[in-house]
């Protein structure tokens, strides 16, 4: 098992949910994930399965897509339906009112991590301080808002659904509270489902039943994508046999090239990725497992 697999998370499960039950399903501890995702979220939750997990921190892109549901008048100390409401607003809110906001929070900007995060303070996760009525100092962190479109309303009252591709690190739940904010109430995020994972969407998702069922067969390596397609925004260098054979000790060579970071094959099995500076060309990271 060697791969990519780009889970659809099912709702109610942690990201780490999912790792440890296919760990045991794919029969290897070597799973990392890309992006976590709370319990309430669903979609696009990408693994690194066996020696991709060396790829994990290296993706190209770090864009994350979502469909968010709003219901505004109601607030958590949460921002989501993870705790009960603390405070009620009457009033609803228009598809017009929603669409004069959006565009006002397109480009970069900070957002102050929620208290109910993973982010940690002093080697200590917010939601810990937060369960026991701690507030704590947090610094701003620097987001940016691609895009933010209304698709329409959402399944219960005064609840409206929005397109979102946005920065790593973006809390949906805070940019939720900051359109509510500037329309002169308050809201919770209903719902969330990521569409899409830098260069993975959910068309490349698999739910848990279907990985599991074919697990159970054998044959979940069938779901996997190849560890370069993590790299497809990168150039192609087909290595020499020269070239293949000095990247694999590390040395560095002499290459007419424009500088910048490759994808490098050899003999047409990928490699691992290499740098280019002022005509020298060194191994940044290898995949291939090399036969001896």
């Amino acid at each position: 098992m060697n791969g990519i697999l780009i889970v659809d998370k099912p709702v109610g499960w942690t990201s780490f949910d999912v790792i440890a039950k296919l760990r045991g399903a794919l029969h290897t501890r070597k799973i990392g994930h890309s992006g976590t995702l709370d319990p309430l979220a669903t979609g696009v939750l990408p693994l690194f399965v066996g020696g991709a997990v060396k790829a994990v921190d290296l993706p190209q892109n770090h864009k994350k897509s979502y469909l968010a549901t709003l219901r505004f008048g109601v607030h958590t100390p949460t921002g989501d339906l993870e705790s009960e409401p603390d405070e009620r607003r009457e009033g609803e809110i228009s598809r017009t009112a929603l669409e004069t906001v959006l565009p006002q929070l397109i480009g970069p900007g900070e957002q102050l991590p929620p208290m109910y995060s993973a982010v940690k303070v002093n080697g200590q996760p917010l939601y810990k301080a937060a369960r026991a009525g701690r507030q704590v100092e947090r610094r701003p962190r620097p987001v940016e808002i691609f895009s933010l479109d209304c698709i329409g309303p959402g399944s219960a009252p005064n609840e409206w659904q929005i397109a979102v591709c946005c920065s790593k690190g973006t809390y949906i739940r805070v940019l939720v509270e900051e359109i509510a904010r500037r329309l002169g109430t308050v809201a919770v995020m209903s719902g969330l489902r990521r569409t899409a994972s830098g260069d993975f969407t959910l068309e490349q998702a698999h739910t848990m039943e279907e990985i599991l069922s074919l697990a159970q067969q054998g044959c979940a390596e069938q779901l996997l994508l190849p560890v370069d397609s993590v790299f497809a925004a990168l150039p192609r260098l087909d290595a020499s046999a020269k070239l293949a054979e000095r990247l694999w000790h590390g040395a560095p060579t002499h290459l007419r090239l424009a500088d910048g970071l490759y994808r490098v094959y050899a003999e047409g099995a990928f490699l691992g990725l290499a740098a280019a500076e002022e005509g020298i060309v060194r191994v940044k990271k290898l995949f291939l497992l090399r036969e001896n």
